[in-house]
């Protein structure tokens, strides 16, 4: 009797759809809910701190564009390197300087300023005998009223001196707050004087604060012509600050030298204000490294703890992958399972962590009174940040999982 060939049936492909595998890992997760929001923690503060630190550099950045624009954009200083040329030249700065500066296009004050030389002993009392004796330490600067002009003061009590003071050798002194309070001055109504060594000075104004050249604030300003007529003539230090309409400022800076000596412009070094796109770039690029660094630090952390639960719960979890392989689950489905929760656990804390990232911006700026900057591509990214570095964290258990012998696993 012929037999006919002998069919072999092939056995069924194991399969496991992305159903099962979101199904399976979902389970994983909810089963031990605590346990996953702790830690999906690391990821959210990594994630989150990325997101804040780009948009706080970013909104800075733009505030940054906007006080450069305000204050830095408008400002000149010259200063006088005769001496460098000619050591014979005292004070290249001419007596009508201010005159010829603010002659030019764009230019809204000029001033000559220098801080005197005193004497050594020389201090500055509020009284003739006995004063205070700390005011050694406290500077005096020789300013025309166009100084005061281009600082930009804020007056608490009573006012500048101006260009009569100047021209007629007036000895009257505006000083800062923080001075006055040292001093002992509380109201200039009473017409206090303060004594530079033996020459004294009634002090007409005190200056609360100034949009430029802070360090006012900590000296005795005098007119120039008074100290020039009671010290003498600086033999070097002399500046001279100008205050410009906004996108005149290097124009002027390149004018101003031939203006105050056309025989002579070397005499003098005009400083113009720093570009912004490079000031910006620093700063941007410093508190990107700072914080970029502490982000990459959370990450790591949240990374070590998604592969250290990750790998407890590969452990705990030993009797049901016997099970799973024992009916036919293959090491790859195993991996696969083990793979998606970690990297949902990551996409989630990457998705948490943007959202409070973004809150922490935009509440930073209200609070600054700034606009709240983030680029879309930091939004678009986080995320898949927080993925892959789940991802990453669960490789390692998830190729444990799938090492485990059936046999060995349905015995413990």
């Amino acid at each position: 009797m012929r037999r006919g060939p002998h069919r072999v049936r092939s056995v069924p492909t194991s399969r496991f759809s992305a159903r099962d595998v979101l199904a399976e890992s979902n389970a994983g997760i909810l089963q031990r809910p605590t346990r996953s929001v702790l830690t999906s923690v690391g990821t959210v503060l990594g994630v989150g701190t990325f997101v804040a630190v780009l948009g706080l550099t970013a909104t800075a950045s733009s505030q940054i564009d906007d006080r450069f624009n305000a204050l830095s954009a408008t400002e000149v200083t010259i200063e006088d390197v005769a001496k460098e040329q000619d050591e014979f030249v005292n004070m290249a700065f001419p007596d009508d300087g201010e005159r010829r500066v603010e002659g030019l296009n764009g230019v809204e004050h000029a001033g000559v300023y220098w801080p005197v030389q005193l004497k050594n002993g020389t201090s500055v009392t509020s009284a003739p005998v006995g004063g205070s004796p700390d005011g050694k330490d406290i500077e005096v600067t020789a300013a025309s009223s166009g100084v005061l002009d281009a600082a930009g003061p804020y007056i608490t009590q009573g006012r500048t001196f101006d260009a009569w003071h100047d021209a007629t050798r007036q000895r009257v002194a505006v000083v800062g707050s923080g001075v006055a309070g040292e001093l002992g001055i509380s109201t200039v109504e009473t017409q206090p004087a303060v004594f530079i060594g033996n020459e004294a000075f009634t002090v007409i104004g005190v200056i609360g604060d100034v949009e430029r050249k802070t360090d006012l604030l900590l000296s005795i300003v005098v007119p120039r012509s008074t100290a020039q007529h009671i010290w003498g003539t600086p033999k070097d230090g002399a500046k001279m600050l100008v205050s410009t309409r906004l996108g005149a400022a290097n124009q002027v800076a390149r004018e101003s030298p031939t203006a105050l000596d056309p025989a002579h412009p070397q005499y003098f070094k005009a400083v113009p204000p720093p570009d912004p796109k490079t000031l910006r770039g620093k700063v941007t690029g410093d508190l990107d490294q700072l914080f970029l660094l502490l982000a990459a630090l959370c990450l790591f952390i949240g990374a070590v703890g998604i592969a250290n639960t990750t790998l407890v719960a590969v452990l705990e979890r030993t009797g049901e992958i016997g099970l799973r392989r024992a009916l036919g689950a293959r090491g790859r489905h195993i991996t696969t399972q083990f793979l998606t929760e970690s990297a949902t656990l990551g996409a989630l804390g990457g998705l948490v962590g943007t959202s409070l990232g973004t809150l922490t911006v935009v509440g930073v700026a209200i609070a600054r009174d700034w606009t709240p900057v983030i680029h879309s591509m930091t939004v678009t990214t986080a995320p898949a940040i927080g993925l892959a570095t789940g991802l990453l964290a669960g490789l390692y258990p998830a190729w444990r999982a799938s090492r485990i012998a059936p046999v060995e696993a349905l015995r413990r």
